[in-house]
């Protein structure tokens, strides 16, 4: 049976400050968006953007402030955390807020997880450190569940034995950040969902069949399993204001290379002084015209995702989210 789709509201901690990032999700929610997305960033993409609040915080108060699913997406399991620690945030919040909170995982990004000045090793290494995190995280949330003790001793990381003493009564779902096929083949072996962002469909299609593949080597069933999807879009009254948004506020939407190994907003900041905005073209759409977003997120429902969360790159979120509200969200069919 296919799942109804859920379109949510990516609440941008980079751009705003707390308060108002937890402000705006209630808002959302009540115009008919289905829950909310927030990545844990220690700094944002570019000065302009201007903050970077610690996501756990902000999930506790929008748990308190909204009644939909939320998470973190994405968080590293592996440079600023052990992943007990991420295990034992997740694990909280899974049981304050019951069935409503999921775990996104991805492999990490300088410009958060050099601040503790570890060595940042190139990509193969990284996504290796995720999937062992993620292994621990399992581990914990299994063996917690069961009333017993886990422990571990890997490549990247160490666990002494204990378990995890507050616990859900389900384990949240481990929602995996990709957008290679290989991690995305690994991703459906070892976690209970995929996180991907806007890119053309067919290498969207390329993901799920490869996550389809791993999923079903692990003996699950692909179908049932949740795919969710960050959109970054930039809508204002007049296409002029969309653009001149998408240019100041997101320019790293139209970078056309990994981000990944830049450590510093002032960096991406000089960088962005080259982005045009020809270079958002296939990347991100900017119109005025609610109908254009509205047949651009139809088309990645129609590819299989369930959860969809929007992220409008301009300060205009109140009249953003009313608009969507009023004349998009409606329109959207699973």
């Amino acid at each position: 049976m296919t799942s109804p789709l859920q379109v949510g509201y990516a609440a941008m901690l980079e751009q705003f400050h707390p308060s108002e990032a937890v402000a705006l999700s209630a808002y959302a929610e009540q115009h008919g968006f289905s829950g909310v997305m927030a990545a844990d960033h220690f700094q944002p993409w570019v000065p302009a953007q201007g903050q970077s609040s610690f996501v756990w915080n902000v999930l506790t108060a929008v748990g308190e402030r909204t009644r939909g699913d939320f998470g973190p997406g994405v968080t590293a399991p592996t440079f600023r955390w052990h992943p007990a620690m991420v295990a034992q945030a997740s694990a909280t919040l899974a049981a304050m807020y019951p069935g409503r909170h999921w775990l996104g995982l991805g492999s990490g990004e300088a410009l958060n997880e050099h601040i503790v000045g570890g060595y940042w090793p190139e990509a193969p290494e990284r996504i290796n450190r995720m999937f062992e995190a993620v292994e621990i995280i399992s581990k914990l949330f299994s063996a917690s569940l069961a009333g017993r003790d886990v422990k571990h001793s890997g490549q990247f990381f160490k666990l002494e034995s204990t378990r995890l003493w507050t616990m859900p009564a389900v384990a949240p779902e481990i929602l995996i950040a990709t957008a290679g096929p290989v991690t995305a083949k690994r991703a459906g072996r070892h976690a209970d969902g995929l996180i991907t962002v806007g890119a053309p469909l067919e290498k969207i299609g390329g993901l799920f069949s490869r996550f389809a593949e791993g999923a079903r080597e692990a003996g699950k069933d692909p179908s049932a399993m949740p795919k969710a999807l960050q959109l970054h879009l930039s809508w204002a009254p007049t296409d002029e204001e969309a653009i001149a948004n998408a240019l100041h506020e997101w320019p790293n939407g139209g970078m056309k290379f990994p981000k990944s190994d830049i450590r510093s907003p002032f960096e991406l900041e000089q960088m962005a002084k080259l982005v045009r905005a020809e270079d958002f073209e296939g990347r991100m759409v900017i119109s005025s015209d609610p109908d254009v977003h509205r047949a651009h997120i139809q088309s990645f429902a129609d590819l299989g995702f369930d959860r969809i969360y929007l992220h409008n790159v301009g300060r205009n979120q109140r009249e953003w989210i009313e608009v969507f509200g009023r004349d998009v969200l409606p329109a959207l069919r699973r």
